[in-house]
Order: C-alpha cells, then structure tokens, then sequence
C-alpha cells in the first residue's frame, strides 16, 4: 500500500480508500448496493489485509445506515482506520435537517459519532456548498468540532474554487481551523476539476481525495456502446455522475481497454493508475460489492504507466481550454507556476 500525505496536514492516508455509499441499500441507495453488517464485515477485513487504512461514509448514506454498519464492522479495531464522514445534506424533513449551520453540523456530527460507535472522526466533509450560511458560520462550527475533539481536520466537498476561497480566507481571517482536503469527483472522463479544484489544491495545500474514481463503474471497461453491463446501477437507472459527450466516453474507454491490455490488467485499474499520477491527489475512493473487487482495483497501485500511456490517455480526454485559460495559455504561458500546471501541463 501507498501511503500519501493529506496536503500540508500531517495526516498520512492510504491511496486506496474504501467508500460505503452501498451500505445498507435504503431508498435509492438501493439501486446501487445494500450491503449487510456481515457483507461490510467482509470488506473491512480485505482493506486491513492489504494496508487499506481510510474508510469513507456520510450520514445521509442510506440515512445513517450506512455508518451504522460501519460502526457495527468496525468493532474491536477502530483504532486501525481512518474515518471520514460528511454532513449538508437533508436528513429529515424540517427546516434545520439540511445546511451548514452551527446548529445543524454540531447535531450531525453527534449524531454520527454515536452510529459510528467513536469518540471522533476523523476527516469531517462539509458535503455541499451552503449558500443560505454565512461561511464564517460554518467553519466557527468546524473549529469548534475541532477543539472539543470531535474531528481531528476539517475537509469540503463539491465546492467550485471561488466557494474554497471563500471558506479558506475566512477561517484565516478569524484565526479558525482551514479545510486540509476537498472530496471531489475527479476521473480520465471528468476533468473539469484541472480549472480551479487541482489548482487551488496545489496552491492553499489542500489534499485531495476523489469520489467515483470510474465514473460510477462507466471507466470500468464492463459496460460498452451496445449498453449498460446487466444488474447494473446504470440499468436500474441510475444517472450519476451526468455525461455530456457519450462518443467521448466510449473513445476514452478504448483507449482504457487499450492500454490495459497492453498491461495485462483492467481498465478500471488503468483508470485509477492515471488518476494517482495527478496533482494534489492523495487517494481514491472506491467501492466495491465484494472483496475480490476490492482486491482488483487494487492492482491499480502496481501499475505504471509510460509516458506513452499517458500521452495516450490524455490525447482522448484533455479538458476545452475555456476562457480565460486559452488567453493565460497564449500570452502567460512563460509564468505559469505549480498550480497552473495542473491544468496546462
């Protein structure tokens, strides 16, 4: 196992991390797994065998079932993990069961360190930029959860980078807690987060980890042009992560099934391969129905890509040079530092 450090935090997680969006398969969760405590169980023991030590949840997963379940696997051996867990979401029908307040986050919080059968956690998310809270609020709240030792960092997920500036310029103003990572959706399909996310990234120290690193299984090299792989979350209607470009995709899935061959491996592992030699990533978050899964994306970790290969991949898959990224290219290209080579190589 690779071990990375978490942007400028002294944090040190596993580039593989396991994700529990298909504990306990509640409501639509259902459409993409329902896993038991005993199925959990499982998987909990495949990611101690192989050094897999960051373990990622959210309290409106299944509506708190899914840490409930990962509480339950992880007895006995908590102090052998890494958990991150995350809050915003709605998770009840009144008026203070969504956002980042204090008063929300710090219930939250309680609440699932309580599912979760812990004194802390480890890597607190806010899960969705809150545009109703002022940000001071909430990053008051976190730095409160912080000096109680109810979560060791602070992290944000899904915010575009002028929300991340925001939220990083206020905790330095008021003397608070900063985010150490941001959880986003980054994959050889999805590149939008070269623009600002990877950039600022680099730039503030920020460690990042990726949620749906294939695409919710489209970058695995299982499904094709003639349809979605039979029992699929794709088949059962699942629409996430959106596609804009469906010739794309399946032009950068040959691409995948090319090299991987060339490898002897998968596409997915060539999928995650690419995404580790990416700047500012510290680590994957994969699911998995079941631990031989578990163990083929962790081939990925082996695997090195050529120059060649990656020149390959990026060729089908290089993001729009959008504005005013195509002016800097033209006429700032000669200043350009670490950040900006996120996105211009």
């Amino acid at each position: 196992m690779q071990y990375r450090q978490l942007g400028r935090s002294g944090l040190k997680v596993s580039a593989l991390a396991m994700g529990t969006f298909t504990f306990g398969g509640k409501g639509d969760f259902g459409m993409v797994g329902a896993q038991s405590v005993a199925d959990a169980r499982a998987l909990v023991d495949t990611c101690l065998d192989h050094g897999i030590t960051l373990l990622d949840t959210a309290n409106m997963y299944s509506t708190g079932l899914a840490e409930e379940i990962l509480g339950e696997a992880l007895d006995g051996r908590r102090d052998r993990v890494l958990i991150s867990s995350k809050a915003r979401m709605r998770i009840g029908d009144g008026p203070n069961d969504e956002g980042a307040s204090r008063w929300h986050l710090i219930r939250e919080c309680e609440r699932s360190l309580k599912r979760l059968r812990t004194d802390h956690i480890d890597i607190y998310h806010i899960h969705e930029w809150d545009g109703l809270t002022p940000v001071e609020e909430t990053m008051e709240a976190l730095d409160t959860l912080t000096r109680q030792g109810k979560i060791r960092y602070a992290g944000c997920s899904n915010y575009t980078g002028w929300q991340l500036s925001k939220a990083l310029a206020a905790a330095d103003r008021h003397n608070l807690k900063r985010f150490v990572t941001q959880q986003i959706h980054y994959t050889v399909e999805a590149r939008e987060a070269e623009y600002e996310l990877l950039p600022i990234s680099l730039d503030q120290g920020l460690g990042v980890t990726i949620w749906s690193p294939l695409a919710a299984g489209l970058l695995s090299g299982k499904h094709t042009r003639d349809g979605f792989a039979v029992g699929s979350r794709q088949a059962k209607g699942w629409t996430e992560p959106p596609i804009r470009d469906w010739d794309r995709l399946w032009a950068i899935v040959d691409v995948l099934n090319a090299v991987a061959a060339e490898h002897e491996v998968e596409a997915a592992q060539v999928a995650l391969a690419w995404l580790l030699t990416r700047p500012a990533v510290a680590s994957l978050v994969v699911g998995a129905s079941r631990p031989d899964q578990l163990e083929r994306n962790l081939r990925a970790l082996s695997l090195t890509l050529s120059a060649e290969d990656l020149a390959r991949i990026d060729t089908v898959s290089r993001p729009p040079m959008i504005y005013p990224h195509w002016h800097q290219e033209q006429f700032a290209k000669d200043r350009f530092g670490g950040p900006e080579r996120a996105l211009h190589g």
